[in-house]
């Protein structure tokens, strides 16, 4: 092997027992409490050994959540990839499932993209976003093949197309997606991770957390907003 090319081989090896290491740090002392000394005594490495790699901790934390956003990306996208294509609603059910399913798998991951904000640490959105839209985007495609059908979900009230048109022109980059449809779509998304949220913390007591019969409720309250209630 090259020179050149074992130094990638070893920058590869490094990154990989860096996040391994950056997993076990999370789980045992939380976001705020992470440092590379930390991270670098587990690893059997001298700080100033791997400061060569990753500059501070506010890079270590970037790297675990995009790490963690791809991962849960991955997921969804298995899931929902596994239901057919003209199946909208089995589809959501699928994905909102499949956000669960990882979020208790991985509750200290889960925390750190959908927890109490890290003090002090401000992402860097250019290298968190593309990461981070990567399950919602699952969604986004149903909402798309749910418009293509001509169906979708009637506005809310006799102001409702103006409240969501309204909503959507604060973005930017305008979505495709009409903008009631979208609007719903991410009030969906939004009451999909509330309800994973109160699984993952507890917050109201361990009994509705356990509840399968809630969550599943939850999903089907929120696919109204997407699909109507018929």
């Amino acid at each position: 092997m090259t020179e050149p090319g074992a130094r990638a081989r070893n920058r590869a090896q490094v990154a990989a027992s860096l996040l391994e290491a950056g997993r076990r740090q999370l789980a045992e002392v939380g976001a705020a409490a992470l440092s590379v000394r930390a991270v670098a005594r587990d690893m059997g490495m001298a700080p100033s050994a791997l400061f060569r790699y990753i500059a501070s901790r506010d890079e270590l934390l970037t790297l675990l959540i995009v790490d963690a956003y791809d991962e849960l990306g991955a997921f969804v996208e298995q899931v929902e990839g596994d239901v057919p294509r003209a199946d909208l609603r089995g589809r959501w059910r699928a994905l909102a499932h499949g956000v669960r399913d990882w979020a208790v798998a991985h509750p200290h991951e889960w925390a750190l993209l959908f927890g109490s904000p890290v003090p002090g640490y401000d992402a860097p959105g250019d290298q968190t976003n593309p990461a981070g839209q990567r399950a919602a985007a699952v969604l986004a495609r149903v909402g798309a093949d749910l418009a293509a059908t001509g169906a979708g979900p009637d506005a809310l009230g006799d102001d409702g197309d103006v409240l969501a048109a309204a909503a959507v022109a604060v973005l930017s980059d305008g979505p495709a997606l009409p903008p009631v449809l979208f609007t719903h779509g991410l009030l969906a998304w939004t009451g999909l991770i509330g309800a994973v949220n109160l699984i993952v913390f507890e917050t109201l007591g361990r009994d509705l957390a356990e509840s399968d019969a809630l969550f599943a409720y939850a999903v089907r309250a929120n696919e109204t907003l997407i699909f109507g209630s018929a």
